[in-house]
């Protein structure tokens, strides 16, 4: 395999991938044999490459990537081979077992797939395997043992375990003869257990909501990281903004009848909400999914609860009463690929939208290791695994879209290359993102004042000492996550010396230590530590719990006013962001911005323009950029904050965004069932 170090010029990544679907079109470049190499050549070279080339040592690493290259190259897997790799305990292979699963029943036929799950389930001994398997049955809709053969497996200790015994009431419920032998939910042990069982013995949870019955499409859309009403905390942030946003705005607009945003729910929201369908607005309701307590999450690399998020998906949209007609899925993960499959068994075209996310960063993290630990090593199992869930999403997906970015499509077909020819060599539509229109409040003048004040209010970790209150203000709005970088600009802030003449406001993160996830931890870890090393900086340095969106908006428009405090600048110091909300929000109020040169942000920010370009790939580079937005002359920054929210008015409205969305979607809307399945089986004949 041809790969080389960053310095050479080249990104090995995307050298590999582009010789996979376009060979001969990516530069011969001197070998190295990093970690990296290593697991690319083992992902997109075939065995009988005719040079020998470096292989990772771990054999799952081995057999993981032969079979992803397998998928990619749309090769049908024999069903005995996949089931010896779910033994194995490793999630992200099982991920993949997943993926192949479909494509090797229609190749292969019921009776001998059935007859390989009846060899391997009754002996299995694991309950997580057994799990898998059974999951593998319920998938493909295979009764593979009739219900005497399950009550003699259930006095089993396996089958006992309770990942085993919830895959097995799933299963059964896909089955009217077996679905009697089901317990009634009332011998439930939580909440998750109850409303499982409630919907396999054929209830519904909830009210059918009165859904429009026009000629309009219904269309689902996911948002299953974080929650949907509290950005900046946990793994909530700007895409939950948006698609709350954008699902209003859709269900409003010409040719959409209803919008139903999928979210999840944990067993502890379940004990104190039951409900799991709610309206937002007119025609635009949020469906929230349950979450297993004793599963990995389904989103994120190797989820195992990615079948019963299929599952669930599937048989609360059914629910509704009426069949979706697209879903609409944005994050390369396992989450992602589970909703994939249920928009698939509900009959409902896919549409994904890809971004070079985290294929853009790969490169520079991997390639330059020539000896990788172990941390470092499980870092880029997942990174590669969301970039084969990508490629999956992108290969069933009836439509795919980008976000616009810097030179158009050019960066996303530079990761997909398979892209390239889509749309007649055009690449694939990238549809605006906005944001909602703000509305002030009744009362919004006394909101306004609260949530300044509250700037310099005692009861933070860190708060604005009054006396400071004449100093230029920089604002930062986010989750708090090492790839947000708020301490890295918190760093850059101190060691420029900007903290003596400026004061900074951090907004997200949990006010409860005891929700706080490992990545929050980490930054605020790293922020008291320069804070400690710094205490002169403490009391120009508020650190704010996330808050609503329109808490958010609020402040940034008392914190623009001018005579409020000193001149006040938002800084979005990032690695990368795909567009960028927080930011558009941030221009719309009238901030002077400042945001990252990575990603979306440089589609619609103009260096020196409507705003400043940030290199923010170091604190020096970064305190660099701000410096040269707070050296800006006050006829300046007022010309540089017209412009900006001039731009975010004429281009980036929900309802334009909503718009262009809307139209995408009635596009493909003519393309019958009947094409879509000789699709399917033109994928199964090239295997």
């Amino acid at each position: 395999m041809d790969a080389i170090t960053p310095q050479d010029g080249t990104d090995p990544f995307v050298a590999a991938r582009q010789n996979f679907w376009a060979p001969g079109t990516a530069e011969r470049v001197p070998r190295t044999c990093g970690a990296l190499t290593a697991f690319l050549n083992a992902e997109y070279l075939a065995p009988h490459h005719e040079e020998p080339f470096h292989l990772p040592a771990d054999p799952l690493d081995r057999k993981t990537a032969s079979l992803r290259r397998a998928l990619r190259a749309r090769a049908v897997i024999a069903p005995e081979d996949l089931l010896v790799a779910a033994l194995s305990s490793d999630q992200r292979l099982r991920s993949t077992v997943a993926e192949a699963w479909p494509a090797t029943l229609h190749h292969y036929g019921s009776a001998r797939v059935r007859r390989a799950l009846r060899d391997e389930i009754p002996r299995c001994t694991d309950p997580l395997t057994l799990a898998c398997l059974i999951d593998l049955a319920t998938a493909t809709r295979l009764a593979v043992l009739n219900a005497a053969e399950w009550a003699d497996m259930a006095a089993r200790k396996p089958l006992q375990g309770r990942s085993a015994r919830i895959a097995l009431w799933r299963h059964l419920a896909g089955h009217p003869t077996l679905r009697q032998t089901l317990p009634m939910p009332d011998t439930a042990a939580d909440a998750y257990e109850h409303l499982l069982l409630t919907v396999a013995r054929g209830g519904n949870p909830f009210e059918p909501p009165d859904l429009p019955q026009k000629d309009g499409l219904l269309v689902v859309q996911s948002m299953l990281l974080g929650e949907i009403d509290s950005p900046g905390e946990g793994t909530s942030g700007g895409l939950g903004v948006f698609l709350a946003g954008l699902g209003d705005a859709l269900a409003r607009t010409r040719g959409i009848d209803a919008v139903i945003t999928l979210v999840t729910k944990n067993v502890c929201e379940l004990q104190e909400e039951p409900t799991l369908l709610r309206g937002r607005g007119a025609g635009h309701w949020t469906l929230g999914l349950p979450i297993d307590p004793d599963d990995n999450a389904a989103p994120g690399p190797g989820g195992r609860g990615r079948y019963a998020l299929s599952w669930w998906t599937s048989a609360l949209v059914a629910g509704l009463g009426r069949r979706p007609d697209l879903v609409h899925v944005r994050y390369a993960d396992d989450g992602s690929l589970a909703i994939a499959e249920a928009a698939r068994a509900l009959g409902a075209r896919l549409v994904f939208t890809a971004t070079p996310d985290p294929h853009r960063r790969i490169g520079e993290r991997h390639a330059g290791r020539t000896v990788t630990g172990t941390a470092e090593t499980e870092e880029l199992r997942d990174d590669l695994h969301r970039v084969f869930a990508a490629d999956m999403l992108v290969d069933r997906a009836d439509e795919v879209i980008g976000i616009p970015g810097r030179g158009g499509t050019a960066e996303l077909i530079r990761y997909f290359p398979q892209l390239a020819a889509s749309k007649g060599g055009e690449g694939p539509s990238t549809p605006p993102e906005g944001i909602t229109a703000y509305l002030p409040a009744d009362d919004e003048t006394l909101r306004q004042k609260r949530l300044l004040e509250g700037l310099f209010a005692p009861g933070l970790p860190w708060a604005i000492d009054p006396t400071v209150r004449d100093l230029p203000v920089l604002l930062t709005v986010g989750r708090l996550h090492p790839l947000k970088q708020q301490h890295v600009l918190v760093r850059a802030w101190i060691e420029s010396g900007l903290h003596l003449r400026s004061t900074l406001v951090v907004v997200g993160g949990s006010a409860r230590p005891e929700t706080r996830d490992p990545a929050e931890r980490e930054v605020r870890a790293a922020i008291a530590d320069l804070i400690a090393a710094h205490p002169d900086s403490a009391a120009r340095l508020a650190l704010v719990p996330a808050m609503p969106n329109a808490e958010v908006r609020c402040l940034e428009r008392v914190l623009a006013l001018s005579g409020s405090t000193g001149q006040a600048l938002y800084v979005c110091p990032s690695v990368k962001e795909e567009f960028g909300i927080a930011v558009l929000e941030a221009m719309d109020a009238g901030l002077p911005v400042a945001g990252t040169d990575r990603g979306g942000i440089p589609h619609y920010l103009q260096d020196m323009v409507n705003g400043v370009l940030l290199d923010t790939s170091s604190s020096k580079t970064l305190a660099e950029g701000v410096e040269r937005l707070m050296a800006l002359a006050p006829d300046d920054v007022d010309a540089m904050t017209r412009r900006a929210r001039a731009t975010v008015r004429a281009r980036y409205s929900i309802d334009a965004a909503a718009s262009a969305f809307a139209a995408i979607y009635a596009g493909r809307r003519n393309h019958s069932a009947a094409a879509r399945s000789s699709s399917a089986k033109g994928r199964s004949s090239l295997a």
